[in-house]
C-alpha cells in the first residue's frame, strides 16, 4: 500500500515537473520568434514594473534602515563600525535586494498573473484563443515573461539604491557614523562581480516567478483539489507559495556558485 502511494506521488511530481519544463521551453521559444507584441509587453512592464515600484522602494528603504541599525550595533562591539557602509551594501546587493524584490513582486504581480490566467481558463477564454488560431502561450505568457526579464533587474537596482540610502540615514544621520567613511568603504569594497551576481539572481527569479505563476493559472483546469472559483484560488495560492520557495532554494544554489 505505502510503496504504491509513494510511487504515485513521485510519478505525479515528475509528470508535473515535465509539464512545467515543456511550458517554460515553449514560452522561451515563442518569446524569441516573431511576431513580437511590443504593445502587450509594454502593458506588462507597466503592470509588473511601474506599479510595483512603490512597494519595492518602500521595502528597500526600511530594509536598509533596519540593516543600518543592526549592523551598527554588531560592528560597534567588534570595533569595526567603519565598515558599516560596505556591510550594508554587500548585504543588499548580493542577497536581500534580489530576494526581497522577487518576493514582493510575487505577492503583488505573480498572484495576479495566476489568478487572471486561471479565470481565463475556467471561463474558456483560452480555449477561444485556440479556436481562433491564436497561440495562447505566445499571446498570454510571452509578454509577461519579456516584461519580467526587464523589470526584475531594474527593480532590484532600485531596491539596492534605496536600501543603501536607508542604511545611510540610520548609520550616518541617526547614529553618527562618519559620512565619508561610510561611502568610501562601500565604494572601495563593492566589486563588479557582486553587482553582476545580484542581477543574475534577479533574472533567474524573473523566470521562476513568471513561469510558475503563469503555469499554475494556465493549468487551473487540471487542479484535482477543486474546480471553478475554488480551483483559481488554489492555483493562485500554489503559485505564490511555490514561487517563494523556489526563489529561496535557487538563491542558495546561485550563491554557492557565485561566491
Amino acid at each position: 500500500m505505502w510503496p504504491a502511494y509513494y510511487g504515485r506521488v513521485v510519478l505525479n511530481l515528475l509528470d508535473e515537473m515535465g509539464r512545467m519544463a515543456l511550458f517554460c521551453a515553449g514560452a522561451f521559444v515563442r518569446l524569441a520568434t516573431p511576431p513580437f507584441s511590443f504593445r502587450r509587453i509594454a502593458q506588462q512592464i507597466l503592470f509588473i514594473g511601474a506599479k510595483s515600484l512603490s512597494i519595492v522602494a518602500l521595502t528597500g528603504l526600511f530594509t536598509g534602515m533596519v540593516l543600518g541599525i543592526q549592523l551598527y550595533h554588531v560592528l560597534t562591539r567588534l570595533g569595526s563600525e567603519t565598515v558599516l557602509g560596505l556591510a550594508v551594501a554587500l548585504s543588499l546587493i548580493r542577497e536581500l535586494g534580489p530576494v526581497l524584490t522577487a518576493l514582493m513582486i510575487t505577492g503583488r504581480a505573480g498572484s495576479s498573473m495566476a489568478a487572471e490566467l486561471g479565470i481565463m481558463r475556467i471561463s474558456e477564454q483560452i480555449d477561444a484563443l485556440d479556436t481562433m488560431s491564436i497561440d495562447p502561450v505566445r499571446y498570454l505568457v510571452g509578454p509577461r515573461l519579456a516584461a519580467a526579464l526587464v523589470c526584475f533587474p531594474l527593480l532590484t537596482a532600485i531596491f539596492d539604491v534605496v536600501g543603501i540610502l536607508g542604511g545611510y540615514l540610520t548609520g550616518v544621520v541617526m547614529l553618527g557614523t562618519n559620512s565619508g567613511t561610510y561611502l568610501w568603504r562601500m565604494e572601495a569594497g563593492v566589486e563588479a562581480k557582486d553587482v553582476y551576481g545580484g542581477f543574475l539572481k534577479a533574472v533567474v527569479f524573473a523566470v521562476i516567478v513568471c513561469i510558475v505563476c503563469c503555469y499554475q493559472g494556465y493549468m487551473t483546469h487540471r487542479n484535482r483539489a477543486g474546480h471553478g472559483a475554488r480551483g483559481v484560488s488554489l492555483s493562485t495560492t500554489t503559485a505564490v507559495v511555490m514561487s517563494s520557495v523556489l526563489i529561496l532554494v535557487s538563491d542558495y544554489v546561485l550563491t554557492s556558485f557565485l561566491l
